[in-house]
């Protein structure tokens, strides 16, 4: 009988894991032990890339024949990277720059398989424009939603979205911290078919 590869999401994020499980596929979670803070002179995109796919190398290592999901988010504004706030006065301080501002959430996704040797990445930015925000708005958001372990502090899946005026992106999926549409392709080409009853080709 043949079997759906193992699929192991490279990650701690909750929000992640939230957004995996809309395509009904069962998969298990593994921290990933990797280093994230970025190299000198490291442009957004490009650390949300190398990120992504070094999560999924670290547990595809422990894990050779699953497929492995890796992913990273970083924001950009003006060429800078913005990620995860920590505490209430750094979301503060993030907010503040964002308002009325137009930022871009790079969002990376690898999928991996150390035993086929299949890995594959896809970038994908969200670009999101912000209300002017005064800081009663912004404490009260962050009173409410305390997004410390959000890049940006924008937790947009629920209060945060207005803090938005708009956004473009091909995957809005990607602006939560895992753009689904590419990772569902990611799956298939990796040969996991999230509308398959069987596995597909690699």
């Amino acid at each position: 009988m043949i079997t759906r590869p193992h699929l192991i999401l490279a990650s701690t994020s909750r929000y992640r894991r939230e957004l995996l499980a809309r395509l009904r596929l069962p998969f298990d979670v593994v921290a990933p032990d990797v280093d994230e803070t970025p190299f000198a002179g490291e442009r957004p995109a490009a650390l949300a890339t190398r990120l992504a796919q070094a999560k999924a190398a670290a547990v595809s290592a422990l894990h050779p024949r699953a497929v492995v999901i890796g992913a990273d988010q970083v924001a950009e504004l003006d060429g800078q990277t913005i990620g995860k706030p920590g505490n209430h006065e750094r979301a503060m301080q993030q907010l503040r720059a964002m308002s009325g501002r137009h930022v871009v959430f790079q969002t990376a996704v690898t999928v991996a398989c150390a035993s086929t040797a299949f890995v594959a990445t896809a970038l994908v930015p969200v670009t999101v424009r912000f209300r002017s925000l005064s800081d009663s708005e912004i404490e009260h958001y962050l009173r409410a939603e305390q997004p410390y372990d959000c890049t940006g502090s924008a937790k947009v899946e629920t209060l945060g979205i207005a803090l938005l005026e708009a956004l473009s992106a091909d995957d809005p999926t990607a602006l939560v911290g895992l753009p689904l549409i590419q990772t569902c392709e990611l799956l298939r080409r990796a040969g996991i078919d999230p509308l398959g009853a069987a596995p597909v080709s690699a």
